[in-house]
């Protein structure tokens, strides 16, 4: 199988030393067809993001809406879509035979998101076909969650052109906490890679700063490491941003050039940030009530007051957290993340992140086991600031890394902080009474990175069908002493191969990029059929 990134891509890769383990994993997650899972997916959708070029090859974003179903793929290789840009939409006439098409569907209520990235295949006044060339998920981060509903009547979108930023305009890009962006690139030859790419960006209000009559600059944060946007900047800087006013439909498209600036000093305004970027205006369109759709915040915070800190190992601390009047929280499935929203000191509004929960579904308080990021804004408050006592608001836990039925073996596989959802799941096991035969096998640094080791010991000796396997990268002396390990190295297919020699089972992976694409190709190299390989990846959460 050929990269499933363009040489942009590699190049922002290599220079920020991520390309070795990215690309292994990419070529098993970036699919040139739609899986099940994402055809209905994309039908269940009232909006997509579309990323083209008009007739001048500048870049533009935009919404495609209707009601769900409006979107449909016959079969893995095509998505028909039954609607056009608006009457006076920067793309109103892009979308014709041939044209470069990213899409961007995006559930906010769950923050589920995938890309699906090709050409338009036929067109015609009702809507038009994408062929699809590359179809892949993303991180769920920085997402803000919002409900939608239809207007009964929706009006023709008034049109507005500018050339600079007014001051109507300046405080709608100020106030927004979410904005898409379209960038392109298309090279000699043919190559999936090739091609327009629809993104989301989100921070709190304030995250966007205007900062002339055409300059605009906004952070760019941790993510899957695939560095599509960056990417694609990097080869061609145009780019399209769109914001949406979420109470009124109405649309704000730009079009204009993009300045990396990589390590500036102005990056410390930024916490959090790993680069910025330099937006640089040509030209805006301004659409009023351009789409008939309407968002509400998703439901309210839950308030959670801290009733444990627990330090787990040398960099990972666990909070426990109850509902703050005493009352029950919402149930959760094994595997599932917290969405926690936090007021920092001298951070404008809130700050959102998600972690993995490491309590168990049955169990009365939710607990989340973080680890401190070197240059983690949230992770180091966590660590230094929250006590029991504190409160902190959060939503209702969601994800789609689960534990699913069967009667075949389950083995938990994971490295790092990857364990706190499998640990989730061993809990679950053990509280069910789940006859499945179970492995736990986990990969650490040594005995001070290896947290809630001694829970996960009496978790497997009371399961009675459960063995668990831990090997260390470099153990210490001491480690030595007590040998909390079994086995020196890091984890991979010939260890797992080991220790379940017919690979009659459901995996469940967690941990870094690398580590699971290297387990990935082992285990299918050896027979696992996909199907059988469920993975949950993480990147540094700030």
């Amino acid at each position: 199988m050929s990269s499933p990134f363009h040489e942009g891509e590699r190049a922002v890769q290599r220079r920020l030393g991520v390309h070795e383990g990215i690309e292994p994993w990419a070529r098993k997650v970036v699919r040139p067809t739609l899986p099940s899972e994402h055809r209905a997916f994309y039908a269940a959708l009232p909006f997509l993001v579309a990323a083209a070029r008009d007739e001048k090859g500048r870049p533009w974003a935009t919404l495609l809406t209707g009601r769900p179903g409006f979107a449909q793929a016959p079969d893995a290789r095509s998505l028909a879509i039954a609607t056009q840009p608006a009457r006076g939409d920067a793309l109103e006439h892009a979308l014709a035979p041939g044209a470069d098409l990213g899409l961007l569907g995006i559930e906010l209520a769950t923050r589920r998101r995938n890309r699906v990235n090709g050409r338009v295949a036929s067109a015609g006044a009702g809507g038009f076909v994408l062929g699809v060339e590359q179809s892949f998920g993303n991180c769920p981060q920085y997402i803000h969650e919002r409900d939608w509903r239809i207007e009964p009547e929706a009006s023709t979108p008034r049109r507005r052109h500018h050339t600079r930023f007014s001051p109507e305009l300046t405080r709608w890009i100020r106030r927004a906490d979410t904005f898409f962006i379209a960038t392109g690139h298309r090279g000699r030859g043919e190559d999936a890679a090739f091609g327009m790419d629809a993104s989301h960006r989100g921070g709190e209000p304030g995250f966007v700063r205007v900062e002339g009559e055409r300059s605009l600059v906004f952070p760019d944060y941790a993510g899957n490491n695939h560095f599509n946007t960056i990417g694609n900047l990097l080869l061609e800087p145009r780019a399209g941003l769109l914001f949406v006013d979420f109470e009124t439909g109405s649309l704000l498209q730009l079009t204009g050039r993009i300045e990396i600036d990589w390590d500036s000093p102005a990056l410390s305004a930024h916490p959090g940030a790993r680069r910025l970027l330099r937006f640089e205006l040509e030209e805006a369109v301004e659409l009023e009530g351009a789409v008939p759709l309407r968002w509400t915040d998703a439901g309210s915070h839950r308030p959670l007051r801290v009733v444990e800190k627990i330090r787990e190992s040398d960099d990972v601390t666990s909070f426990v957290f109850e509902e703050r009047d005493g009352d029950a929280l919402p149930a959760f499935e094994s595997g599932q993340h917290l969405p926690i929203v936090l007021e920092i000191p001298g951070q404008p509004g809130h700050v959102r992140r998600t972690y993995s929960l490491s309590s168990g579904p049955g169990d009365p308080r939710y607990r989340i086991s973080v680890k401190r990021e070197p240059r983690g804004l949230v992770s180091a408050h966590l660590h230094d600031h929250l006590e029991p006592g504190d409160l902190l608001n959060a939503r209702t836990p969601a994800g789609d890394f689960v534990l699913r039925p069967g009667s075949r073996p389950v083995v938990l596989l994971s490295t790092g902080i990857g364990l706190t959802p499998l640990l989730s799941m061993l809990r679950e096991l053990v509280a069910t009474g789940d006859a499945r035969p179970l492995w736990f096998v986990h990969g650490a640094r040594d005995g001070r990175h290896h947290p809630l080791a001694e829970e996960i010991r009496r978790l497997v000796a009371r399961h009675g069908g459960a063995r668990s396997h831990v090997r260390y990268s470099r153990p210490r002396r001491d480690d030595e002493q007590g040998r909390d390990y079994d086995t020196r190295g890091r984890v991979d297919g010939e260890l797992v191969a080991s220790l379940l020699p017919d690979l009659d089972a459901d995996f469940y992976l967690c941990g870094p990029t690398s580590f699971m694409a290297g387990i990935q190709d082992d285990l299918e190299a050896r027979g696992v059929p996909n199907e059988r390989i469920h993975s949950e990846s993480f990147g540094p959460v700030g």
